[in-house]
């Protein structure tokens, strides 16, 4: 077919505007999709908020850039055709702009209200409601390879991934949780746990997540090699090194430092450190209660100490134009920093939820530390692989608008997506988790259930192993709907059940999947209908 081409460069305006819009797009990724990666290893305290969006700023930059998508695939699975906008490549510039704008807007609501939705949903939703507004139900693929795997998503994302989570726990629950001498048998299957976690990730990242860097390319016997050779390298460090290094630091509490691990072996038994000792002891020689007041009267000084430190500093830079600056960029840095240890912490002071956590089963610390260490790892390769995967839900839209403003045809589309658009895609995810995802953590990480390390490590390998393989079975699967329904699955595993889950919490982010379609493909529908329907100027 042939398309029509128009002047480079037409429709600058556009490609502005959609570029503050694909910006506020990547910032919605980030803050939900981004978010559900970290939300259970936040959840169960396996690492802090701070430390989360530390990491992920990384990894998910890193697998944007690194390893994005190669081709900008903005009408996914066929929605729509491209040949309907041959004729009228502007037509299409415009159909995109009001695509992300509905997603973004739909995206960064279900942020503001905690909701984990799927973006890709949103992007999909966007097209279906541009598509039926410019060209009718017609144009509108609703079969299986269409709409009808969108739907069909809802329920096998959430049911797959919590039988996979369900046998994952179940697994460790017999062969180490619930084990007279937990921490002796969690010694010993930690380097197996990492052996199969890392080969599915890698597995994951190079079968399926790098086309990028052409990884995917390469014959399923390279795959395997790659995936066991890594893999096994890392179990026999993790035998000869990881496991004496926390058998020794957690096991018989001798204060190690991490880079002891290695060179364990050559380290010389050291005694357990005292020094932590007369603090603790030194209240009980005045009873009880001073054991309370102490650590209030020191706080009181402290903050004495503090209010005064505070008062000279003022008197001695008042007249000093850099006092205010400073002070007002301490006191926004504190606000904030208080704003995100507030949106996960502060839920747990609800006593219906706090009821919830009580009802899970505990299980010894030592052991549930062992593994915060696989938990860590696996949400650092879901991080990624989401990162190389999904940064297309956030660029391809700008990428289509860019190609046809500098090329001024329809037919460039197929085109690579260029570096810097991934680059500013990478930038807007980051920015979105650091400053909006501790509201998607907190639903995740909180809300559904209560999580401990080997349970948040269960829903993160569960997610990446029900992705990778539905994907390549041809299954309609969600990253998001996938973690929800792990989630759920862990609380299911407990002794009692039903009670472990907050049930009202789990209706409102299913019902917030089934709106998504809907309620994105109305905002982008009706925006392109108004505008593109508009009365022209003649001049």
């Amino acid at each position: 077919m042939d398309f029509v081409t128009i002047p480079i460069h037409s429709y600058t305006y556009i490609f502005a505007v959609g570029m503050i819009l694909a910006f506020m797009d990547a910032f919605g990724i980030g803050a939900n999709d981004v978010a559900n990666s970290f939300a259970s290893s936040v959840g169960s305290k396996t690492l802090t908020l701070v430390q989360a969006c530390c990491i992920a700023v990384f990894t998910e930059f890193l697998g944007a850039f690194l390893m994005g998508s190669s081709t900008a695939d903005t009408i996914r699975g066929n929605i729509i055709s491209l040949e309907l906008f041959a004729n009228q490549p502007g037509t299409l510039m415009l159909a995109m702009l009001c695509a992300i704008t509905g997603a973004a807007s739909w995206v960064l609501f279900a942020c503001r209200m905690g909701w984990p939705v799927s973006t890709t949903h949103s992007v999909v939703g966007a097209m279906i409601g541009v598509g039926v507004a410019g060209f009718g139900f017609g144009a509108v693929d609703w079969g299986w390879s269409g709409v009808g795997s969108i739907i069909a998503s809802w329920v096998i994302s959430p049911i797959c991934a919590g039988i996979v989570t369900a046998i994952i726990l179940f697994i460790t629950q017999q062969l180490v949780l619930k084990s007279d001498n937990s921490f002796k048998r969690g010694l010993i299957a930690l380097p197996f746990y990492f052996f199969v976690t890392l080969a599915i990730n890698v597995f994951y990242i190079v079968y399926k997540g790098s086309p990028g860097l052409n990884l995917s390319k390469l014959p399923l016997g390279s795959v395997f090699g790659i995936t066991f050779g890594i893999s096994g390298g890392i179990f026999l460090f993790c035998w000869f090194f990881l496991k004496p290094f926390l058998k020794r630091r957690l096991g018989d509490g001798e204060p190690l430092k991490w880079y002891h691990v290695f060179f364990i072996p050559l380290v010389s038994k050291r005694e357990k450190a005292e020094v932590e000792a007369p603090s603790i002891e030194a209240p009980t020689e005045h009873g009880p209660d001073s054991i309370q007041e102490a650590p209030n009267e020191k706080t009181d000084e402290s903050q004495e100490d503090y209010v005064a430190t505070e008062e000279e500093n003022a008197t001695d830079n008042a007249d000093s134009k850099d006092s205010r600056p400073k002070q007002l960029l301490k006191k926004g840095l504190d606000r904030f920093k208080a704003k995100m240890k507030k949106g996960i912490e502060d839920d747990t002071h609800d006593e219906k939820l706090q009821q919830i956590h009580d009802n899970a089963q505990k299980y010894e610390n030592r052991t549930e530390r062992l593994f915060s260490v696989l938990q860590v790892m696996t949400a650092c390769f879901a991080s990624f692989a989401h990162g190389s995967n999904d940064v297309a839900n956030a660029v391809g839209p700008i990428s289509t608008i860019y190609n046809i403003w500098s090329t001024g045809t329809v037919e460039s589309t197929k085109a690579a997506v260029p570096w810097w658009i991934l680059l500013y895609g990478g930038i807007g995810i980051d920015v979105g988790l650091v400053l909006y995802g501790y509201r998607t953590m907190r639903t995740l990480g909180h809300k559904i259930t209560y999580l401990s390390p080997s349970r948040g490590f269960a829903v993160e390998l569960a997610t990446a192993f029900t992705v990778l393989t539905c994907s390549k079975l041809g299954l309609p699967v969600s990253t998001t709907h996938c973690v929800t329904g792990a989630t759920a699955a862990v609380g299911l595993m407990n002794k009692n059940g039903w009670k472990t889950l907050n049930w009202r919490t789990l209706g409102l982010v299913f019902s917030s999947w089934i709106i998504t379609l809907p309620i994105a493909g109305l905002l982008s529908g009706l925006l392109f209908a108004f505008v593109g329907n508009s009365p022209v100027i003649i001049h």
